[in-house]
């Protein structure tokens, strides 16, 4: 299995654990969970048990924070396994299962990366398979770890800038740095070009060194109309990218 690493799951585990089912919007985004804030530039971040890092991947996930739905169905997750007899680590592993990109978002995550062809360089029958049988071979992951929010809305990486705003840029190099760094060369999908750049930056400022960062991915948010566009227009130059990769 992988490693939780700096985990703030112990702290937090016992506070989730008690809440009741289904969980509700303010059940969350309360005081027991607000880590850090920037009331200036109306940002607040929340924990979210997306602490499982899965040090043994060959492809790296990256979004940019987890949403209000994927945050939600994290603790449901915990609650869920709270009386299994698991470890915190068996526990961590299954909220990533259960909550990476959950939703719509999943979904036509799926679609896309099986139209690329990932899922015959992986071996597997499909993408979905990364969220089951087969996550080992994955590690997804947000640029910005826990749950962020601008103006209590889902932050959506644009307003502010995350390379412009000390405290995004802190928790970048604090979490998603520190993790990237660990694995060994994985190949690196960022959601969109707001991901992108931000890697972009920290491959220039030496801060990563990561080889093989997939170029022209298109976030998969129900919510991108571009997607459809972005994706055709750079589907062949993709494969290209995953052929030159799964060839090393």
């Amino acid at each position: 299995m992988g490693i939780v690493a700096a985990s703030m799951f112990s702290d937090f585990k016992n506070k989730i654990s008690q809440l009741s089912l289904p969980i509700k919007d303010k059940d969350v985004l309360n005081q027991n969970f607000l880590i850090d804030q920037d009331k200036e530039k109306k940002l607040e971040i929340y924990y979210t048990p997306f602490d499982y890092i899965n040090d043994q991947a060959k492809v790296v996930i990256v979004g940019i924070t987890p949403g209000l739905h994927q945050m939600k169905m994290a603790y449901t997750t915990v609650v869920e396994c709270k009386d299994r007899g698991w470890s915190d680590e068996e526990i961590l592993h299954e909220v990533k299962k259960k909550a990476s990109f959950e939703g719509t978002m999943r979904k036509n995550l799926v679609a896309m990366l099986d139209e690329l062809g990932l899922a015959g360089h992986l071996g597997i029958p499909s993408t979905i398979d990364l969220f089951g049988f087969s996550s080992h071979l994955v590690y997804n992951t947000s640029l910005l770890p826990y749950a962020v929010f601008f103006d209590q809305k889902n932050f959506n990486g644009s307003r502010p800038e995350i390379i412009n705003t000390e405290l995004l840029w802190t928790y970048v190099t604090k979490y998603f740095v520190n993790d990237i760094i660990r694995l060994q060369d994985p190949l690196i999908i960022p959601l969109g070009v707001k991901i992108s750049k931000v890697i972009k930056s920290l491959k220039e400022k030496k801060l990563i060194d990561s080889h093989y960062v997939l170029s022209g991915f298109p976030h998969p948010s129900g919510g991108n109309g571009h997607r459809h566009r972005q994706f055709r227009e750079n589907k062949e130059e993709m494969k290209h990218q995953l052929n030159q990769f799964f060839k090393k």
